[in-house]
């Protein structure tokens, strides 16, 4: 019954308008998987290619040569195999591919036939994508972690660090979650309206803020929550990607929208004042990937209190997770399916997180589609934490509401805050 009989490879389009592959499997019972492969716009080095033809089609983001390799040698190596195993199947992409990147095929090409395998299973079996990924026996929904105002390379720089997010850490259930921020997201956008602050929306649907500093985010952040009429630090707290990478490197910052330089002490210390003045729990890159001595200081400092999340740094790798945790850098794994390249890879990466107590927050990228894989993945591998963008735009819209309609089945509860690390 899930023996794969066919695999085609078609061009869609993303949130930015731009191509991407979709991957549709079938196998032999009729069951039919689709998935899409998103993009980032912020990715460490050290993550799966994607690959584009460079040429003047589109910008140099065609990606026929990604579709002809879906359509050529993947096609023909999967033809016959069992998409039930998807650790084989994904071993075989790995080995068909031959690069230690997946810069060959390309890491769109894989991403997006490793997740269709597995709708494909499902569809076989007759039940959702989290009840297929997992034991069925999921009980509580991921923490939402939304963008309300972007910066970084997702709002042209006009901030430097690249998200400002809330996550409704006193709510209930997952659709009170939602109901705060969509509450917050609201009170933002009037504020920074009559503040003559709002320059448009970026690209996750987060505010595209004009402020003077990148403190100054904050301040707003916070008086959002309070004019939504909930409680800083209690009902609603504070998330950052810094993105650090992208603005640094060999520990050297570089500030523009203040005009200034810091070395790895000086950021840090940046975000030590901000996690004492705000209600922050959660920061993400707050050093730069290729800092791993600034990393492990920033954990030592404040890890006992926040969580840490590494993404350039860790980049969805397991071997990769599994030294941070050894040198101490980080308490947390962004989990980025497409940052690995197969599912399978992805799992082994949130598997070592929380092998070791670290947090593993499912994230969705800046050049998404409607391609909701993300959500089962977050629920059906027990995640405590799911991020996909802001309260807005459909490709992220998708996501939120397919968490709705899986709560119906899985129930709406959020995990303990004893299962994230600032709860502990």
């Amino acid at each position: 019954m899930t023996e794969i009989q066919s695999v085609h490879g078609r061009r869609v389009w993303d949130s930015r308008g731009r191509p991407t592959v979709e991957t549709e499997i079938q196998v032999a019972g009729g069951g039919v998987g689709r998935a899409i492969a998103p993009a980032g716009a912020s990715t460490g080095s050290g993550e799966a290619v994607d690959l584009r033809d460079g040429d003047q089609t589109f910008g140099g983001y065609d990606v026929r040569n990604a579709l002809a390799a879906v359509e050529g040698e993947i096609a023909k190596a999967l033809v016959g195999m069992d998409a039930a195993d998807q650790n084989a199947v994904d071993q075989a992409l790995i080995a068909l591919d031959g690069t230690p990147n997946k810069s060959r095929l390309g890491g769109n090409a894989i991403v997006a036939t490793s997740m269709a395998v597995a709708h494909a299973t499902a569809a076989a079996r007759g039940v959702p994508l989290w009840h297929s990924l997992g034991d069925g026996t999921a009980r509580t929904m991921p923490l939402p972690e939304i963008q309300i105002f972007g910066g970084g390379a997702h709002a042209g720089r006009r901030v430097d660090v690249q998200d400002f997010m809330v996550m409704a850490t006193g709510a209930e259930d997952y659709a009170e979650a939602l109901d705060w921020t969509a509450r917050v997201y609201l009170a933002a956008g009037k504020l920074m309206a009559d503040a003559d602050k709002l320059q448009g929306v970026a690209d996750e649907g987060g505010y595209w803020p004009a402020f003077d500093t990148n403190e100054a985010a904050l301040d707003m952040l916070v008086r959002s929550i309070e004019a939504a009429g909930l409680v800083p630090g209690e009902q609603v707290t504070i998330s950052l990607d810094i993105a650090a990478s992208e603005f640094g490197s060999a520990g050297r910052y570089r500030l523009g929208l203040e005009g200034r330089e810091l070395d790895s002490n000086g950021l840090s210390e940046m975000l030590l004042g901000w996690l004492e003045r705000y209600p922050i729990v959660s920061v993400e890159d707050p050093l730069g990937e290729d800092d791993v001595a600034g990393l492990i200081a920033f954990t030592a400092a404040a890890g006992e209190k926040v969580q840490i999340i590494g993404d350039d740094y860790l980049v969805t790798n397991a071997e990769r997770v599994r030294s941070g945790i050894e040198k101490g850098a980080c308490n947390a794994v962004l989990v980025k399916p497409n940052q690995a390249g197969t599912l399978s890879e992805a799992k082994a990466a949130f598997d070592a997180a929380m092998a070791a107590g670290w947090g593993a927050v499912v994230s969705a990228r800046s050049g998404e589609t409607e391609d909701v894989t993300i959500v089962h993945l977050a629920v059906g591998w027990c995640g405590t934490q799911l991020k996909v963008g802001s309260f807005a735009r459909s490709e992220r819209m998708a996501k939120w509401n397919e968490g709705l309609r899986v709560a119906e089945t899985v129930g709406s509860a959020l995990p303990p805050v004893s299962a994230f690390p600032w709860g502990r």
